[in-house]
């Protein structure tokens, strides 16, 4: 199976058919459907690394100031036991495992994206989350811990953005790229599809990364998806998109 990162960019795409949201959905004619799948959202950020484990996961609707629309969308995709448990055993004692009366569920940064590529809801779906107390090269040890589901028929997806700088968007449709957004996308783009690691794990050390990466919950999820890779995995570079100046929809797949 698989692991993919996708730039999820505006909740509205959840609701919109556009060049990205049908670059998403391209990508999974190639491969069969998911026994489940497992998703490391930037909007589930908190210290902690934790796992959802309800057997009716809800939707979450986190964010504010967009359509009503959006808010009326559901996700209701079953959870999964057994890859909670499966989870809780490789990776324990990092680990924690939210009970059905504990806080999370599906977020927009998951279902914003799975409504285009399993619009049936029939996909048992996951959530793990991203802890922010811990460096980069922790996530990137984890992703590698759960390269082994892949095996299984497990879809990894991380969804972020690759840059994500919410304060310096462009509020127009037409907007052109930042030129250091521009930059930083094709530094990370090089470094990975040439296999330089490094310079991805380092990636403060480039000049544009300080407006690219003003935080780092959309980044993380790419140091995932990084960590469960192989080496003989063939990678694909999608959705290569700009959105509002300072939102890269650049995606990838391991495969």
């Amino acid at each position: 199976m698989p692991a993919l990162f996708i730039g999820h960019g505006s909740p509205m795409n959840a609701v919109e058919n556009n060049s990205v949201t049908a670059a998403w959905k391209k990508q999974i004619e190639s491969f069969p459907k998911p026994k489940a799948i497992l998703v490391i959202s930037a909007h589930w950020y908190v210290k902690a690394t934790a796992v959802t484990s309800s057997e009716h996961p809800k939707t979450i609707h986190d964010f504010y100031g967009f359509p009503p629309e959006l808010f009326a969308i559901q996700y209701p995709a079953p959870g999964s036991q057994e890859l909670v448990k499966s989870i809780k055993e490789h990776l324990s004692p990092e680990i924690t495992v939210l009970s059905d009366n504990e806080q999370w569920g599906i977020d927009h940064g998951a279902w914003s994206v799975l409504v285009h590529l399993y619009p049936e809801a029939d996909i048992p779906v996951v959530q793990l989350s991203i802890d922010s107390s811990k460096p980069i090269e922790y996530h990137y040890e984890l992703g590698k811990k759960l390269n082994y589901l892949r095996e299984q028929g497990v879809l990894i997806l991380g969804s972020g953005n690759v840059v994500h700088n919410l304060r310096m968007i462009i509020w127009n449709e037409n907007a052109l790229p930042h030129p250091w957004a521009i930059e930083f996308n094709s530094y990370i783009k090089d470094a990975i599809v040439n296999d330089k690691l490094g310079n991805v794990l380092n990636y403060k050390t480039h000049s544009a990364a300080k407006y690219a990466v003003p935080t780092e919950d959309h980044f993380l999820p790419l140091i995932y998806i990084l960590g469960c890779k192989n080496e003989s995995d063939k990678i694909e570079v999608f959705a290569e998109e700009f959105s509002l100046g300072a939102l890269s929809m650049t995606s990838y797949k391991f495969s």
